[in-house]
């Protein structure tokens, strides 16, 4: 399950996704995330779904590396279904069955808001997969820029993004070597109630703190002996300059989300 959590890792390749300027890859990203709130049946998830086969296959990711990281979320997509399933009681009544019942909008709000975390979980990790986290920094500080101008300090903001990126494959492969190890030593992680296995997590918390805090205390004494002083009077060594591919993926986005949401705000179905 550790390894299945994908959100934060990079996976190199030389597709037109990972070309791109990551200013591009951010906003078109959002403009993604957004349009799939503003759907109002299954047309406009169709056409999201087209978009997001596209920019898989331009991205040369491998599909089953992306849906892995839809494991990690499958409880709480369950109780997000079981929710919305049980506790919509507007529409006409499907199912009744003890003080339970189905109702139409019940099941629509439910398949609509599974669809949506799925689109979100594959469109975040996507922008990631493609994207180096020094990029990411880059793209993110270049565009929170003018809030410098009401003192936001947008660089110090955007390194502590990206070394939370960067930390999490390296948590979770250190929680991995903790697991086995502890598992190794005898302890059972499985078995028992909710409480025997709180306890049971006590043993592989505790180390995994203590190396968190270790590798920021390193990371900070590292960054102290480069002279490390913030962003004031830095420069870049590849500056972001937008090209003609990046203004075509930002025409492509846009048409996508105009079409998707005219399509989705149409009658039924359902």
């Amino acid at each position: 399950m550790i390894r299945d959590i994908t959100i934060g890792q990079y996976y190199p390749s030389n597709s037109k996704l990972h070309r791109l300027d990551p200013r591009v890859k951010i906003m078109c990203t959002l403009l993604y995330l957004i349009s799939l709130f503003l759907f109002q049946n299954i047309w406009g998830y169709l056409v999201a779904t087209v978009f997001l086969i596209f920019v898989i296959r331009s991205s040369k990711v491998p599909f089953k590396y992306i849906v892995k990281g839809l494991r990690p979320i499958i409880m709480l997509l369950m109780i997000t279904v079981v929710f919305n399933l049980f506790l919509n009681n507007t529409g006409d009544v499907l199912v009744k069955f003890w003080i339970f019942q189905i109702t139409t909008d019940g099941l629509r709000t439910a398949v609509f808001m599974a669809i949506r975390l799925i689109y979100l979980i594959l469109g975040s990790s996507l922008m990631t997969f493609t994207t180096t986290p020094n990029a990411l920094t880059d793209g993110i500080e270049s565009l929170l820029k003018p809030l410098q101008k009401i003192k936001v300090p947008v660089h110090e903001i955007a390194m502590m993004m990206s070394i939370a990126l960067r930390f999490i494959p390296i948590l979770l492969e250190e929680t991995d070597k903790i697991m086995k190890a502890q598992i190794a030593r005898g302890a059972d992680l499985e078995s028992g109630n909710i409480v025997q296995k709180a306890k049971a997590m006590v043993p592989i918390l505790v180390p995994l703190f203590v190396s968190a805090f270790r590798r920021a205390n390193d990371l900070a004494m590292a960054m102290e002996a480069r002279c490390y002083h913030g962003g004031e009077g830095r420069t870049k060594m590849k500056p972001l300059v937008h090209e003609g591919r990046d203004y075509m993926a930002y025409a492509i986005t846009i048409a996508y989300v105009v079409i998707a949401v005219m399509i989705g705000q149409l009658g039924s179905p359902f």
